[in-house]
């Protein structure tokens, strides 16, 4: 491998620490769920109906987001896409209707659509040939920024209320100023690494029959639909069920909450090291199908028993993420950004709709019913029989 084509450790942990701080601002908004359901009185419909607005806003503009950046490369939306979600969280600190709470909500979600598919480009850009590496690292900033937004809110907003979110936001502006720079690498550095990348992908899926790239990145649109309306019950749902149904307080919840995302991002970057070690079909096998016993067991468990279940349970799952993004941009090389788009804005989709239809069926049954019913979801990894065996 060229010098000029080495890993750049240094790109890849700034966007890393870049989509820490991103998603850890985003994650405030579920952690305080139990108190604005208490403040402005609604039903868990009304909950679900938030996080809906948010991840849609944020999961149709991805993949638009991204193939406008594949056609014409615009490096300073990086940083320009970090000021919608700091907006987003001054309109959710100073909301005092529903509506413009659903404002804020739909401000973050912008903010996410430009943010994911152009710093998963720049990731892939920096990767020197560690693809799954490099999304790992990528994505498990995101994922420790999803488990420090509950932290945060328990150790913050519970004590000083909701207009303390506005505190977070100037984190927000630090996290400009970084990407102010990587977006001067990504234009001056990263454009041609990532040309060269699609040519020499290009060449190696030339043998391939359309039909079996199309199958393949059909199946895996519905793996991460099934991952994330499964994740989506317990980020959305699980503080709720431990309240209700172990009688914890909500600071309790969120710390319990916390473990869980915790454990998605160590799942997280070990799927991606594996995947390029042993192959990323054989860790999508793993990832998806393998958590079925676990998450059967747990509507059951005690609460001795949850808390170990649901760190097995992300573990497993998030080890699917990286393996699957990286495979669907080796099935479709040139495209790097519509395809980062395209399967991170249906993850935003699948948990916001999953949201809005769980929120909506714990009204009408229960959070145990739910529980029972999203425990089957693993089974869709079955259809990883159906993927080609395309990979270099």
């Amino acid at each position: 491998m060229a010098a000029a084509d080495a890993t750049v450790f240094g790109v890849i942990l700034a966007i890393s620490f870049c989509h820490l701080l991103n998603d850890m601002m985003q994650s405030l908004l579920p952690a305080i769920y139990p108190d604005l359901k208490a403040d402005f009185g609604l039903s868990f419909g009304q909950v679900g109906i938030v996080t809906l607005v948010y991840q849609m806003t944020a999961s149709i503009l991805q993949p638009l987001v991204g193939l406008y950046a594949d056609r014409h490369p615009t490096p300073l939306a990086l940083p320009g896409g970090t000021l919608f979600s700091l907006g987003g969280l001054v309109v959710l600190s100073l909301a005092h209707t529903y509506p413009i709470l659903l404002v804020g909500a739909a401000l973050l979600g912008v903010g996410s659509s430009v943010f994911h598919p152009e710093s998963s480009r720049v990731a892939r850009m920096a990767s020197g040939g560690r693809h799954g590496l490099a999304q790992s690292l990528f994505q498990v900033g995101g994922n420790t920024g999803q488990a420090l937004g509950p932290l945060a809110a328990a150790l913050v907003v519970v004590r000083w209320g909701q207009s303390s979110v506005a505190f977070f936001a100037l984190l927000l502006l630090f996290s400009t100023a970084i990407l102010w720079n990587v977006a001067r690498w990504y234009k001056h550095h990263g454009l041609a690494r990532l040309q060269r990348g699609a040519a020499a992908g290009r060449a190696a899926r030339a043998r391939l029959p359309r039909a079996a790239v199309i199958r393949g990145i059909a199946v895996l649109l519905a793996l991460i639909f099934s991952k994330y309306v499964y994740l989506t019950s317990l980020t959305s749902y699980y503080t709720f069920y431990l309240i209700e149904h172990f009688a914890l307080s909500v600071q309790a919840a969120q710390l319990h909450l916390f473990v869980f995302l915790s454990a998605i991002a160590v799942g997280t970057i070990l799927g991606g090291a594996i995947g390029d070690r042993i192959g990323r079909k054989r860790v999508i096998w793993i990832s998806i199908l393998g958590a079925l016993p676990f998450t059967l067991l747990l509507p059951y468990a005690s609460l001795f028993w949850t808390a170990p279940l649901t760190v097995v349970i992300g573990l497993i799952l998030a080890s699917a993420f990286p393996a699957i993004l990286v495979y669907a941009q080796e099935l479709v090389p040139g495209k790097v950004g519509m395809i980062s788009g395209l399967f991170f804005g249906l993850a935003f989709g699948a948990g916001g709709i999953g949201a809005a239809w769980l929120g909506a069926l714990v009204d009408a049954t229960s959070l145990e019913h739910v529980y029972r019913l999203c425990a089957y979801l693993p089974l869709i990894g079955l259809l990883a029989a159906l993927l080609p065996d395309a990979e270099p």
